[in-house]
């Protein structure tokens, strides 16, 4: 299974990149009529703003003097009569004009202006809250979907991909998405629909002057193609050395007791700082090609508009448009300019967002181990194990075999111990036996069916585990528990714990089973967890019972009290127990003795200690000393 990687060697996307990357949004199909609804409301809406400016012009239009009335004042100014004549002509001149505006016309402009206005403020409420509605929805499927194709992935894809990697794909990936479906979408659909509507409406006031803000058009475009090109890069990297920052976050959070047993948060500290620098210097880098581009913006929209009111006065003042005709082709050009303007960021957005859902996709294209809808299957077995010339090897070292012909049987309800140095196979042989690992050649059978013919999570549903080393969740003491079986009542919970010897420091908590653990069970010892995890499998009460050093982390009195809750927990179940130390195993039905991912040595321990020279008793003998 590959490693999911980020690095990104291409400088654009193309057409099937594109396509490939929104499929995410098919996630807003069971939303697709608020989603339509939503549209409408947005083009709409575009299209009356545009509606705006027009009102403005015939406002203005209808307050400015006549043209008549400006030669007939200039005219008397230029005449030789007397200035008191002058004064009572120009005085007729402006009466004429203020008796020909009518209040009611301008009236009616503006009531026309509100009411347009009106329409705008409700069809953007209603778009904004669609958009909200069908994004949160979407962008909630999109997270239940990623989270459940990871957890339902082969352990080995953990082993693969950092915790933190994982998380980044949920968190901001899925978060760069839905922005871009709640805001950058509107965005983007305003600034080339406005466009579309303006340009026919200023071709109507000046066809001149709309020559020249066409002329910016395929400037602008190019622009934001090259700007985009550098910022998809960019952003990819940024993104991978964010998801490494959270990577060193989650590891040294989870291992606090580490950190500080070897004294190394000051290491710790430097190590997130380079991360933090090399995802600013990231960031300074994009800044750079970003500041450039806005500066070329502004400095082209600015002299255009400049260019603008130069060119459009000459026109007012040879009469070839009215000054309410300038303002409203002035207004109309600003509303084309800021979305040509925003068309680059909104590229930049695509770009990014093309980007995370090539990473959501990539995960979700991945083969699932086991569905989230098998939760309920059950296959019982009875318990009889046999492996018949198993070859293994790890998927991240094929070139080295773990084992070369693993053969030993298991009848049903007999307790197993596997003793070994470490590296020689005992936990591997267990995840093989529980499907968590794929063998390459041989046949591992349950009850005489092979294990790839079982439904994985019917066959792990037979499975209960008692770990060396426990990981709890970090909820209520009653949760980790019920772990085992989230369906349990109370008394059940109860008598497992009772069980387990559990019961008498639980209730020593004022909060009984409501007591909470912490992270990963922090708030309790060791011997607390230990018993925890005894509880959680006797309420498991499974056919298959894995106990992996179940009793290291106990004290002498609680190990006793502990070891008899375990010997009734085995009776009638086929038991593997994982064994460092050799007096947990001396009543094992059958020791089998690994080295190397070999069988060096198989029997009893009367059977094995008796051996002089063997492998079994040699270790004996040097515990035995130890202790």
């Amino acid at each position: 299974m590959p490693e999911i990687k980020e690095a990104d060697k291409k400088k654009g996307i193309n057409l099937k990149e594109v396509v490939d990357g929104l499929r995410i949004y098919r996630f807003i199909l069971p939303y697709k009529w608020q989603f339509i609804v939503g549209m409408i409301c947005l083009v709409i809406s575009t299209g009356v703003v545009s509606v705006i400016p027009g009102g403005f012009g015939r406002l203005i239009d209808a307050a400015t003097p006549a043209k008549e009335t400006v030669e007939n004042i200039s005219q008397v100014i230029k005449s030789s009569a007397t200035p008191d004549g002058k004064l009572s002509q120009i005085k007729a001149s402006v009466d004429a004009y203020a008796s020909g505006i009518k209040p009611e016309k301008l009236k009616d402009i503006g009531i026309l202006l509100g009411i347009v206005l009106l329409i705008q403020a409700f069809l953007s409420f209603v778009r904004i809250y669609l958009f909200e509605y069908v994004s949160q929805n979407a962008m909630a499927a999109i997270r239940k979907a990623l989270y459940e194709k990871i957890i339902t992935m082969p352990i080995q894809f953990f082993e693969e991909n950092r915790v933190g990697n994982l998380t980044s794909r949920i968190s901001s990936d899925v978060s760069q998405l839905q922005d871009a479906l709640s805001n950058q979408l509107a965005f983007f659909v305003r600034q080339l629909v406005l466009p579309i509507v303006c340009i026919p409406i200023l071709l109507t006031v000046s066809v001149k002057l709309t020559l020249i803000i066409l002329a910016l058009v395929p400037v602008l475009v190019f622009s934001a193609v090259v700007f985009g090109r550098f910022i998809r890069k960019i952003s990819r990297k940024a993104q991978d050395q964010l998801a490494e920052s959270n990577t060193i976050v989650e590891e040294t959070f989870q291992a606090a007791d580490v950190v500080k047993a070897f004294t190394n948060e000051a290491y710790e500290s430097r190590r997130y700082m380079n991360i933090n620098m090399s995802v600013a210097g990231i960031g300074l880098h994009a800044a750079k090609y970003r500041a450039g581009f806005v500066s070329f913006i502004i400095f082209a929209m600015f002299g255009a508009i400049v260019f603008i009111v130069y060119a459009g006065l000459n026109e007012v003042a040879t009469n070839s448009i009215t000054m309410g005709g300038l303002i409203k082709f002035f207004v109309l050009t600003i509303f084309i300019g800021s979305s040509l303007a925003g068309l680059s960021e909104s590229y930049s957005v695509l770009q990014k967002t093309v980007g995370a859902s090539e990473r959501i996709n990539e995960i979700l294209g991945e083969v699932s181990e086991t569905k989230v809808e098998d939760e309920h299957l059950n296959d019982l077995v009875k318990g009889e194990v046999q492996f018949k010339n198993v070859h293994f090897s790890y998927p991240s070292r094929k070139d080295i075999h773990l084992f070369s012909g693993l053969s030993f049987n298991v009848d049903a309800g007999q307790k197993i111990a596997l003793v070994g140095p470490s590296g020689s196979g005992k936990s591997t042989i267990i995840k093989l036996l529980s499907g968590l690992y794929p063998y390459q050649e041989g046949e591992i059978l349950i009850d005489g069916k092979n294990v790839r013919d079982y439904n994985i999570t019917a066959l792990r549903k037979n499975f209960g585990t008692v770990p060396q080393e426990v990981m709890l969740f970090g909820g209520t003491i009653r949760e980790n528990i019920a772990y085992g079986k989230t369906t349990a009542t109370e008394q059940e919970i109860t008598e497992a714990a009772r069980k387990a010897y559990a019961l008498e420091f639980i209730d020593s908590f004022p909060e009984k089973l409501d007591t909470i653990v912490g992270e990963r069970g922090i708030k309790l010892s060791g011997g607390q967890k230990q018993r925890i995890a005894i509880a959680r499998a006797i309420l498991r009460d499974p056919k298959i019972l894995i106990l992996d050093e179940a009793t290291s982390a106990l004290d002498s009195e609680s190990e006793k009290l502990v070891k008899r809750a375990l010997d009734d927990l085995m009776k009638g179940r086929t038991t593997f127990i994982i064994a460092h130390r050799l007096s947990t195993i001396r009543e094992a039905d059958v020791i089998l003795v690994l080295n190397k991912g070999k069988i060096v040595e198989q029997g009893t321990h009367h059977e094995l200690s008796a051996m002089d020279r063997g492998i079994y008793s040699n270790l004996l003998k040097l515990q035995y000393d130890l202790e």
